[in-house]
């Protein structure tokens, strides 16, 4: 049956997180006889409960009458509603909630079918679309391009450019490779990113603007990091902050990670009001949009002193297993790395004595059970690096610490 089902398809793997789970849990009876049991440092998945106040509303809503009937693709208007009063309250950015917002099964249904909607699919290789992408980036974005039909082209990711790099440089490289600019469409950015937890200056957002706007090319933000810091007076910011950025720019939004939300798949786009409006147009063709009490949930959440009072106090848990995390890497020798004011991820290098990420995370599961992601994952200057995830117990993180001094895994 194999021969029935399209390239795109057959050429991709299983989400590495899973493969890693799924490797993990196999190998679970072997490291339980040891005192070993695993300890998940691989999926960026908080770990908390959801807010109760979200919660309560959302039983309260689902015992009213008519709200098991469907949705619509776009939103119900009361909750395209409050999301445009968070982006005025959290960014200062206005929008129109009938034109310039859209709901999502969660930020990820949105960026793949956001991609389906830029890519014109063929299987030419010298004739695909081109999306510009972050390396190390979302390991999933390659992965929804080449379903698309298309490719993508490196955005290197480097400490040597801030993590911010030149787009003029990484445009001229593109070029230089025998690349065609016709067929660039977009640019993705993400900021706080995953892997590497790093943000980014007004500055450079008003570069990537530029660059798309430049050479007509689509800007999308990937901003589901945004809620995720440490320093209230360096908020990560919204692409949509500044000015010009609705000519040609998107951005996509969860609730997975701010509110702990990752398996009820809720999220928006908002931006360019042509390129909401066409993504509405393919949702309207393959959903039925989100389930009616959980709009209600997620709208209520979104603009109350429970939410807000929620993530203030995940971000300090999160702060605080940072510092635990930090301290015991430098006790077991690691040169310095970057420690991130967001996202609950931090991105160090392998010991120099391992050949290549994936040798040294395999070798972190079988010997300690602890759950890590080679850096190669996120793209080829992911290589030399390892990503944790520090969305488990204080306890859970002291003891990944204790089992990697007693077993040797010092720098």
């Amino acid at each position: 049956m194999r021969e029935l089902f399209n390239e795109y398809v057959k050429s991709i793997t299983t989400y590495i997180m899973f493969r890693i789970k799924a490797k993990a849990n196999e190998l679970r009876p072997e490291l339980e006889k040891k005192n070993r049991a695993p300890i998940f440092l691989s999926m960026g998945a908080p770990t908390e409960n959801p807010p109760k106040y979200m919660f309560d509303v959302f039983k309260a809503e689902m015992d009213k009458q008519g709200v098991h009937t469907y949705s619509t693709p776009k939103g119900e208007k009361f909750f395209l509603d409050a999301i445009a009063q968070k982006m005025k309250d959290r960014f200062n950015v206005e929008l129109d909630s009938s034109t310039e917002i859209c709901s999502l099964i969660g930020s990820k249904e949105g960026l793949a079918n956001f991609i389906r909607i830029i890519i014109n699919p063929t299987t030419n290789t010298a004739e695909q679309d081109v999306i510009f992408v972050p390396d190390p980036g979302y390991a999933s974005y390659s992965q929804m391009v080449t379903i698309a039909g298309g490719k993508t082209y490196s955005v290197p990711l480097t400490p040597e450019n801030d993590f911010m790099p030149n787009l003029n440089e990484v445009w001229d490289d593109y070029i230089k490779e025998g690349g065609k600019p016709e067929k660039v469409k977009a640019l993705i950015i993400n900021y706080p990113n995953n892997p590497l937890g790093v943000t980014a200056t007004k500055e450079y957002y008003r570069h990537c603007i530029d660059f798309c706007k430049r050479h007509n090319i689509l800007l999308m933000s990937d901003a589901a990091y945004v809620d995720l810091y440490f320093d209230e007076s360096d908020k990560p910011f919204s692409i949509l902050e500044f000015e010009g950025a609705k000519d040609v720019a998107v951005e996509f939004f969860s609730f997975s990670k701010p509110y702990a939300m990752t398996g009820m798949r809720a999220g928006w786009i908002c931006g360019n009001k042509e390129a909401v409006g066409l993504l509405a147009v393919l949702k309207s063709t393959i959903d039925n949009g989100l389930y009616k009490p959980l709009q209600t949930a997620c709208a209520a959440i979104l603009n109350s002193k429970e939410g807000e009072e929620y993530t203030k106090q995940a971000n300090l848990n999160l702060k605080k297993k940072q510092d635990i995390f930090v301290q015991g890497m430098k006790e077991l020798g690691w040169p310095e790395f970057n420690v991130p004011n967001a996202t609950f991820y931090l991105w160090m290098p392998i010991p120099p004595r391992y050949k290549s990420s994936q040798e040294f995370t395999d070798d972190l599961l079988v010997k300690s059970g602890i759950v890590a992601v080679p850096g190669h994952a996120y793209g080829k200057y992911g290589e030399g690096f390892f990503r944790v995830s520090i969305v488990c117990s204080e306890e859970q993180i002291r003891e990944c610490i204790d089992r990697m001094k007693q077993d040797g895994f010092y720098y």
